[in-house]
């Protein structure tokens, strides 16, 4: 409680700190006019009118009225600049002169011209993706070659260096390590990743940043960093917006859509969005125990409904201050069908089968808060946000047993997770070449699951009797940071800090209600950490660009990692979460080289981890049953990875660009199994696995004309060896084409046809901890097509807004 009382002080002093100096001697000099659109000839109302003195620093401002006219009065004596500014049109800067015999100057008429027409100012798509090298991130810019790899972010995620899309859970991995956070315009979401790559539609994104190695400024979780995804804004004046929908198939049908709109005048930006996935997935695969000639055979089916609603809006108070408030929605309906059949080769008396029904729903919901204020001196500002997530999940799953000892049961479980996160932060560049920045932050995090399971023998009167666990879990987490940062000539540096205090504690109670036993296992874990980072750049040329980066990052267990129920089950396998697990640390280093060409660039980048506590799975016996396996987690000793990565954009012709790039990964685990000796004793071993694993992949665009375009994209992964499996390489194939068409490009039509030669499954070896081999495959020879037509155009101006706007109060202004 101090904590927080702590960090509301903290808050309150710096909102203090940030209300602005009101008592200046200001003297009686004004300047007036009338701002038109030079292309209509008619006012323009709403424009921002800002006042700067000789060193450009902020003096006043205002707005102009709904006639376009404007006057700025009480303006100090001397040489100013007038800046007329307005969204879409290009700025006009006027220096002027008040003095004696001049203190009243009319500047006329000032007639803005747009930067563009249409919607083209806010939805720019390059026909060529393009790859940037910064100090602390790569950044991926999505061109309209990309748009053709497939209608959802899930799919357009594979195209990209380093990424990887599991394409049987969804689950996304960079370097080949799943820890890591997914992030949209930075922003963390309460909806798993997963399920919300295949919400957003891969025409709305703009851009994909890979921070590999964030700063101090930055939550310091996932050993292999960040991944942001930046969608396309719309700030055009007037009425815009985005349709478009998608269709797949293979062995299933797949559809998804969505639409976006905004309306914005001068002061008030009000947004609204809806995208769905509806879709049905199959999966098939086998897993044969070879030395106890033990099939087992799988065939999943999903069938999912997903719909995402997001409304906000953003409110210019003045040129200094401006709130912004959104919320999304997210409702997710599942159903899963499983059928497993067992085949006992040696004795088919003992054959038997499982199927499972599985209803999954859940519910989402983020309300987002967000203040700021900008100083006079330019890049000088505090913000401070609230984001509150929600999510409430229901899971049923029945389980039918066909000849088995097994008896069938059913398995409810109840999830409300909450979580509040406060930040502050604070930016002040100190001079043209120095920047402070400071932060504070407090994020609260508690979820409460509740699990119900008949999964008994009956009881004298044939029925079963339910036992519950209540697992409760919070972990609240309280952190500071500060970065400074400096530009020299050819150098630039950028140091950090990142203090940060972890109170955990989770509860596990479980009652067996036909004896009345109770079982309740508390864990609390209180942990103090400080954060690193740097960041040092060298550019001895244009073309030539050097960088180094260390940071400290965390790997907290999740919530599927510490809840000590049941995960998911097969007669064979079931997988348990453990409680007292502890979260593992990394300490990564990392060098890049950018060399610009001709046409296009390269960077080869290298990185190293050292990583501590290390979490990794253990594979056990089932003591009920020697044939079932459990897998769980544990923490390790100390141990490294590293890898190198290569990246090129290239353009050899006009009508032919390549975007391509090679990874290469090394990593040493650690794991407990249990296995069988000679004398069909149970052991313990602890097993290490020395793992190296590279890819490759080619993304060609080949552009026809103006409006035709098609692409071909080739990746190839290596063998990947785990604790438990060897998974055999993968190689996959795509082609695509986009077309163009109606005025000023505002429609396309993508078509792709991926896996072109059915090589995309999963293939796999495994020794513990028996002898087995197996291979699952997935609807990855998919027919994908989209449409997209984009409507408005930011024409609403002058007339149009007056009807519209007239409730909006004159003064102020937004820059």
């Amino acid at each position: 409680m101090k904590s927080v009382m702590l960090f509301c002080a903290l808050i309150l002093s710096f909102t203090a700190l940030a209300q602005p100096n009101s008592n200046k001697d200001i003297k009686n000099g004004s300047v007036y006019g009338r701002v038109i659109d030079a292309q209509l000839n008619e006012p323009l109302p709403y424009v921002n009118i800002v006042i700067k003195d000789a060193a450009k620093k902020i003096i006043t401002g205002g707005i102009t009225n709904d006639d376009g006219t404007f006057e700025i009065k009480n303006i100090p004596e001397g040489t100013i600049t007038v800046s007329i500014q307005f969204v879409g049109f290009k700025t006009i800067d006027k220096s002027v002169t008040l003095g004696k015999g001049n203190y009243k100057v009319n500047l006329g008429d000032l007639k803005l011209e747009e930067e563009s027409t249409g919607l083209d100012e806010v939805t720019i798509v390059a026909d060529v993706s393009t790859i940037q090298q910064k100090v602390d991130r790569k950044v991926i810019t999505v061109g309209k070659d990309l748009q053709t790899a497939g209608a959802t972010a899930s799919e357009l995620m594979n195209n990209l260096p380093s990424v990887s899309i599991d394409q049987q859970t969804g689950s996304i991995s960079l370097r080949g390590n799943q820890n890591v956070r997914v992030m949209v315009d930075g922003k963390l979401s309460n909806i798993p990743a997963e399920q919300l790559l295949k919400q957003i539609p891969s025409n709305t994104i703009k851009s994909v940043e890979l921070i590999t190695n964030p700063s101090a400024k930055y939550n310091p979780e996932g050993m292999s960093g960040i991944i942001n995804i930046v969608l396309h804004k719309n700030t055009k004046i007037g009425f815009n917006g985005n349709l478009s929908v998608g269709l797949a198939h293979d062995i299933e049908p797949k559809f998804n859509s969505s639409i976006d709109a905004n309306y914005r005048n001068g002061k008030l930006n009000i947004y609204g969005s809806y995208g769905n996935n509806i879709s049905r997935n199959a999966n098939y695969g086998y897993i044969n125990r070879t030395e106890q000639e033990i099939n087992q055979n799988f065939d999943i089916l999903n069938d999912n409904k997903s719909h995402l609603f997001k409304i906000g809006l953003d409110y210019y108070l003045n040129d200094k201050n401006s709130i912004s408030v959104f919320t999304n929605q997210n409702i997710f309906d599942g159903e899963t069908d499983v059928n497993s059949y067992i085949n006992y080769l040696l004795d088919e008396s003992l054959n038997e089968s499982q199927y499972l029904f599985g209803i999954n729903k859940n519910d989402s919901q983020q309300y987002n808060f967000n203040y700021k204020h900008n100083f006079n001196k330019e890049g000088h500002n505090i913000e401070l946000e609230v984001d509150h997530n929600i999510y409430e999940g229901y899971v049923d799953n029945s389980n039918l047993f066909f000849n088995s000892q097994r008896p069938n049961f059913i398995e409810d479980t109840d999830t409300d997770r909450n979580s509040t996160t406060f930040n502050l932060d604070y930016v002040n560049p100190l001079s043209e070449s120095v920047k402070l920045e400071l932060g504070l932050q407090a994020r609260l995090f508690d979820t409460s699951i509740f699990y119900e399971s008949d999964a008994r023998e009956q009881n004298e009167n044939g029925t079963y009797i339910p036992t519950t666990t209540n697992f409760d879990y919070t972990r609240n987490i309280y952190s500071a940071y500060a970065t400074y940062g400096k530009k020299l000539e050819k150098w630039s540096y950028q140091l950090g800090i990142r203090a940060e205090t972890v109170n955990v504690n989770s509860d596990a109670f479980k009652q067996d209600l036909d004896s009345n036993e109770e079982l309740n296992i508390p864990f609390e874990n209180d942990y103090f950490e400080l954060y690193p980072s740097a960041f040092v750049t060298y550019s001895p040329s244009e073309k030539n660009s050097y960088q180094f980066s260390y940071s400290r990052r965390i790997d907290r267990p999740g919530i599927g990692q510490v809840n000590p129920l049941p995960n998911w089950s097969t007669p064979l396998i079931s997988e348990f979460g453990n409680q007292e697990l502890r979260p593992q640390f990394t300490n990564s280093i990392e060098t890049n080289y950018t060399r610009q060409l001709e046409k296009g660039s390269i960077t080869v980048g290298v990185f190293y981890r050292i990583i501590e506590d290390e979490i990794q799975q253990a594979i056990l016996i089932d003591r009920t049953d020697i044939n079932r396996v459990i897998f769980t987690n544990l923490n390790f000793d100390n141990t490294s990875a590293y890898g190198i990565e290569f990246s090129s954009n290239y353009r050899p012709t006009k009508w032919w660009s390549v975007n391509a790039s090679f990874d290469l990964y090394s990593q040493t685990q650690k794991s407990l199994a249990e296995s069988f000796d000679t004398n069909n004793d149970i052991v313990l071993n602890t097993v290490e696995v020395d793992n190296v694993a590279w890819s490759a992949r080619a993304f060609n665009n080949f552009k026809v004309s103006k409006s035709l375009s098609f692409s071909a994209f080739g990746m190839y992964r290596s063998k990947n060896k785990n604790i438990q499996f060897e998974t055999n390489d993968m190689l996959m194939v795509n082609l695509g084409m986009r077309y163009s068409f109606l005025e000023n490009n505002r429609a396309s039509f993508s078509l792709s046809y991926n896996d072109i030669f059915d090589t995309m499954y999963a293939q796999f070896d495994g020794e513990r901890p028996y002898a087995q081999q197996g291979q699952f495959n997935w609807e990855s020879q998919q027919i994908s097509t989209s449409l997209s037509y984009r409507f408005g155009g930011g024409n609403y101006r002058a007339k149009s807004r007056k009807r519209r706007d007239n409730d909006v109060k004159e003064g102020g202004g937004m820059f």
